[in-house]
């Protein structure tokens, strides 16, 4: 069963996210409060704990939203899923924009271990449908949007 492992914001872009108790998701926003929110098609970013743990083999001591990600999965494989896909979340209805994103900027981890899993395994979504959503909250596939 897929579920979030954790929730993370940040004040501004191009830092490390700080993981907190819970979010409020807002229609066509994104995340209350977090920097990236806005109206755009990368409101929300996700990541995996298994793309994390990649990281951490390879030496680094690095955890949920070091990479940026606003949220920390676990049990689904979010590159797997084609555009379009929708996830619930509690209340919350996400459909996923992206797979992956371009780094035009070396980050802190690329330096320190040589790569970065966000830009290979990181999606985003967009909020259809607003919520709070927190640790622990289960992931449904909904399935590709019919457009």
């Amino acid at each position: 069963m897929a579920h979030v492992l954790a929730v993370c914001i940040s004040e501004n872009k191009g830092e490390r996210k700080k993981p907190v108790e819970s979010v409020e998701l807002r229609e066509n926003h994104g995340i209350v409060g977090d920097a990236h929110a806005g109206d755009w098609h990368r409101q929300v970013s996700l990541l995996a704990q298994e793309s994390i743990d990649k990281m951490r083999a390879l030496g680094l001591d690095v955890s949920a939203g070091d990479f940026a990600e606003n949220i920390t999965t676990s049990g689904i494989d979010l590159v797997s899923l084609p555009i379009g896909t929708r996830l619930q979340i509690g209340k919350a209805l996400l459909e996923v924009t992206q797979i992956g994103k371009e780094c035009h900027t070396r980050c802190a981890i690329f330096y320190q271990a040589g790569d970065c899993v966000m830009p290979k395994e990181g999606i985003f979504v967009k909020v259809l449908q607003g919520g709070s959503i927190g640790q622990g909250d289960t992931i449904l596939n909904m399935g590709e949007s019919e457009q």
